[in-house]
């Protein structure tokens, strides 16, 4: 079998499994099975493909089919230009992080400042926000020991882990240190509406990353307690939140002192990151 006909049965196997990004999904599949670029493999198309390859990749094809996440196939995930590592023990990195990212960029450009990332999962926020801020440092943390090696993985990847600290704990265990920024991506959807999410979402990305308890709002109390704790005099909170959630998060802030400097909308117009200030 050729490179374009592994692609066409491919593709057509995963329209019949109502998978909107059909052919995407198979020339990544099939790259990932004979180990090459998918742009290598889209301009040698008439090329053969062993028997080996074959079945590695009409194996990626039942998984997928099955709606196990390409990110997860492919063991990887693209993320502020660079293509991060995931597998099924972090989130995937998810657009809307960007803004986060970007935001902060702006922010923090040219300055030195110490950032902590509560939950880090892939890394991609720390790493994503040090590659730009070339005179700064971190620490990350998270409670799942396979998160934190991926993190380090990607660390190393991206030459940055003289300048991340990694450490596999409870945040509300960190004492002695204070931070300039604070930034997270908490596990912030009820726990009833978990049974409502895609099945790609439900079934493969870790549970721990996704529930929020009965309203959402565990981690974020959490995040936003403990860092009245370790952030600097006028240090900065980033969260990144639920739809609909900004009014009790804003609350919650207010209450315990932060002010609320900016809010970042995502692609379809909901507040989805706060950025505060602790007075």
């Amino acid at each position: 079998m050729k490179v374009l006909e592994a692609i066409k049965a491919g593709s057509k196997l995963l329209k019949e499994k109502n998978i909107s990004t059909y052919i995407l999904d198979s020339e990544l599949l099939l790259s990932k099975s004979l180990n090459k670029p998918r742009e290598e493999i889209l301009i040698n198309l008439e090329q053969d493909i062993n028997k080996k390859v074959l079945a590695d990749f009409n194996k990626y094809l039942l998984r997928r089919s099955k709606k196990e996440p390409i990110a997860y196939l492919i063991e990887e995930k693209e993320f502020w230009s660079k293509k991060f590592f995931v597998n099924k023990n972090t989130l995937i990195p998810r657009p809307e992080t960007e803004l986060l990212v970007d935001k902060l960029v702006t922010i923090f450009k040219k300055k030195r400042i110490t950032i902590l990332d509560i939950g880090t999962g892939t890394g991609c926020i720390i790493i994503s926000l040090l590659f730009e801020l070339k005179k700064s440092n971190g620490m990350a943390v998270d409670i799942s020991r396979e998160a934190i090696l991926v993190a380090k993985k990607n660390a190393c990847k991206f030459n940055l882990s003289e300048r991340i600290k990694f450490l596999h704990k409870p945040f509300e265990e960190l004492y002695g240190k204070k931070f300039d920024l604070i930034v997270s991506n908490p596990p912030y959807i009820k726990r009833k509406d978990i049974k409502n999410l895609s099945d790609d979402i439900k079934k493969y990305e870790p549970k721990m990353a996704l529930d929020g308890g009965n309203d959402g709002l565990d981690l974020i109390k959490k995040i936003i307690y403990k860092s009245k704790k370790i952030l600097k005099i006028n240090g900065t909170l980033a969260l990144e939140i639920g739809n609909e959630q900004i009014d009790k998060v804003s609350k919650i802030l207010i209450d315990n002192k932060f002010r609320i400097n900016y809010v970042i909308k995502d692609y379809k117009n909901n507040i989805r990151c706060v950025i505060a200030e602790y007075k």
